[in-house]
């Protein structure tokens, strides 16, 4: 697939908007246009003894309040959060030329909002939810994976798939939201956001390249 090439036109504060969130929104809508999965992002964390790791996850819906996604409680990365309660997002828009950074404390949804989107998705993906011990070993021919799912088939046969207690989603609260404009010459446009102590109020720094 091609992709159009960008205008980069210089990225200057006015062109920003106050609310960082409305402005990722903005930025996320014309990824979109122009490039499949804008939703995806990097999700960095740390474990317990301070070592970095990172993996692609999908943008399931952001807010006021933050960036949404949602995985396996029982999974290496859910421990590394619950570990640190703290994380990082990169999403990077290519065709676009653009990057958006988040970092701030993470938090588990409330179960009910857990509920819903879980009941949201395919069955097939319903299944698989409670078929998978997410990063646990396995055997090295993938039909042990395989006859997981099928006794997970089995069991919800006919019937609904309710949401395992060990499955639900988390929110990132941003502390700081960095975007990025790729220029020429290596003068890239940055422009960072950081929440004000007290309120909703946001920061705003342009930041050298």
């Amino acid at each position: 697939m091609s992709f159009p090439s960008p205008e980069r036109q210089p990225l200057t504060r006015s062109d920003l908007d106050d609310d960082p969130i409305a402005q990722f929104r903005k930025w996320f809508d014309a990824a979109g246009e122009v490039m499949p999965l804008p939703e995806a992002m990097t999700l960095a964390t740390v474990d317990e003894d301070g070592r970095p790791d990172a993996r692609m996850v999908l943008l399931k819906g952001v807010g006021p309040g933050g960036f949404r996604f949602f995985t396996n409680y029982s999974g290496v990365k859910a421990a590394q959060i619950d570990a640190t309660g703290e994380a990082a997002l990169v999403f990077f828009w290519a065709p676009l030329d653009r990057q958006v950074r988040v970092r701030g404390p993470v938090r588990k949804l409330d179960p009910e909002a857990s509920d819903e989107y879980f009941a949201s998705r395919d069955r097939a993906s319903r299944i698989g939810a409670w078929a998978s011990p997410q990063s646990t070993p396995l055997p090295d021919e993938r039909e042990a994976l395989e006859a997981l799912n099928t006794e997970a088939e089995k069991r919800f046969e006919g019937g609904e798939v309710p949401r395992p207690e060990h499955w639900g989603g988390f929110i990132i609260e941003p502390r700081t939201i960095e975007f990025w404009q790729g220029q020429g010459a290596r003068l890239h446009d940055r422009f960072q956001f950081v929440r004000a102590p007290a309120g909703d109020a946001w920061e705003v720094t342009r930041l050298a390249p």
